[in-house]
């Protein structure tokens, strides 16, 4: 069976998509929406697929199957949830919402209707990450005693001032933690577990006419008694490599972008030859403004061809995604704990009860 996607939102990010979509065999996009009447016809001329004017008309396509969100962050509910009223499976890219209640509007729809839903997380793909899992799963680390993870990235003014929805709570739900730093969060739950409570700091400090913050310094406690570092920013220049390290008593181990560059355990084990070989960071030079740390279009295509691919697999077969809409929302609530504690200079518990309000500036 070939797999049709639909396109919604042809912006910068759809691009990656759209070559991830190409690398899987059996699947295609067959169309493409935007709200901005340009946008779409040319999208279509770039990946060979219909353009459409009316939403409606192409979720009336039986072609279609799945349908990406790549809309504004703010703007993944409404689109999303008519998807899944049309029958259609639906990805959104990250975050999954802005908020908990946008968050649980899109899950619910999905079950109502009987869809998958998967939510945008390439970074759960990458092989380096994905050792480090199966190392802590392994009980390599010991008790697990720390984890840290830096986003120091850069981005100009101009960055901000095009587009319009950037740097807003409405559309952008956030600055350096929701836009940015997500990837990282994720990772943080999906290797640590769950985290009970969160304090943190945030500023706005080297970028004008935004309502988000650009810096920010967080601490976490997690269910199994670790605690958890999570630095996100937009203003340090030029822009570094992101970084998760984690430690235990037994061993700790470190990846920067998608590479290890400290692997260190008591025990030694057979994986750790093909670590070393395959996933060791290469010299400096060779990692020059890639992972998006100065340009957010210099990142790979590779992880979203690998979830999506295992999407698909999910619907054909019946299985769980490996990142669902659950998954999805648990990295906006961690975000929005940031938030909240920032803006009240308390501790704040989770699960949380409601979302948080935002700051009148």
């Amino acid at each position: 069976m070939k797999i049709g996607f639909g396109i919604i939102g042809c912006g910068m990010i759809s691009r990656f998509h759209a070559k991830a979509i190409a690398d899987i065999k059996g699947a295609k996009i067959v169309g493409c929406y935007d709200s901005f009447p340009n946008a779409a016809p040319r999208y279509a001329e770039e990946v060979g697929c219909k353009a459409y004017d009316k939403l409606e008309d192409m979720l009336a396509n039986p072609d279609i199957h799945v349908v990406t969100i790549c809309t504004p962050s703010g703007a993944h509910m409404e689109p999303a949830v008519q998807c899944a009223k049309a029958g259609k499976h639906v990805v959104v890219e990250k975050p999954l919402e802005v908020t908990l209640k946008r968050c649980d509007a899109i899950i619910n729809a999905c079950q109502q209707n009987n869809v998958r839903l998967c939510a945008i997380f390439p970074s759960r793909f990458a092989p380096a990450n994905i050792a480090l899992r199966d190392a802590i799963q392994d009980g390599r680390f010991g008790r697990l005693t720390m984890a840290s993870t830096s986003i120091k990235w850069w981005r100009d003014q101009k960055y901000y001032d095009q587009g319009g929805w950037r740097g807003t709570f409405k559309l952008d739900g956030g600055g350096a933690y929701m836009n940015q730093g997500i990837h990282n969060v994720d990772l943080m739950y999906w290797l640590m577990g769950e985290v009970v409570e969160v304090s943190a700091f945030t500023g706005t400090l080297a970028h004008e006419r935004i309502e988000v913050e650009d810096t920010g310094v967080a601490i976490l406690k997690f269910a199994n008694g670790a605690l958890g570092t999570i630095e996100a920013t937009t203003s340090a220049f030029p822009g570094l490599l992101k970084r998760i390290e984690i430690h235990g008593s037994t061993g700790s181990a470190r990846v920067e972008d998608q590479y290890v560059d400290l692997w260190d355990f008591a025990g030694k084990s057979a994986k750790d030859k093909g670590v070393r070989e395959k996933l060791w960071k290469p010299a400096p030079d060779a990692l020059a403004n890639s992972g998006g740390a100065t340009d957010p279009k210099a990142i790979s295509h590779v992880g979203h061809r690998e979830q999506l691919k295992d999407f698909i697999k999910a619907i054909e077969t019946g299985g769980r995604a490996k990142v669902d809409g659950e998954d999805g929302r648990k990295s906006v609530e961690i975000i929005l704990a940031i938030y909240k504690s920032a803006w009240t200079g308390k501790p704040v518990q989770l699960p949380m009860k409601s979302d948080p309000t935002y700051p009148k500036k």
